[in-house]
């Protein structure tokens, strides 16, 4: 059994996430959590919801125990670009890309 949560269109470049996410993957979900509650990074706080929330799910609605859980997969793929321009030297346009992600946590059971 497992349960999983997700968050769509995260204001934060997934390449900074995926440096928070890779450091939970294959840990115990109590492991995992204390992990990212140490870690001084936004990513770390907006996975660190996410899994809760995949947490909350595999105990409402599998009826599973939180201390059997693990994190069984965990990623990030990239969002959609928000393109933005700002005005380069000698005039021209220099652009601006503020990326997004989404955000999903897979919990299982041992």
């Amino acid at each position: 059994m497992e349960a999983r949560a997700i968050a769509k269109t995260v204001r934060i470049a997934p390449r900074k996430a995926r440096l928070v996410v890779d450091l939970v993957r294959n840990k115990s979900v109590i492991e995992a959590d204390r992990i990212l509650a140490n870690l001084n990074k936004e990513a770390a706080r907006i996975t660190r919801k996410v899994l809760t929330s995949a947490v909350a799910n595999a105990e409402n609605n599998l009826g599973l125990n939180k201390n059997n859980l693990f994190v069984k997969e965990i990623y990030v793929n990239e969002g959609q670009t928000m393109k933005r321009a700002r005005m380069g030297s000698r005039g021209h346009v220099d652009p601006i890309k503020k990326r997004t992600s989404h955000i999903t946590v897979v919990v299982g059971e041992k």
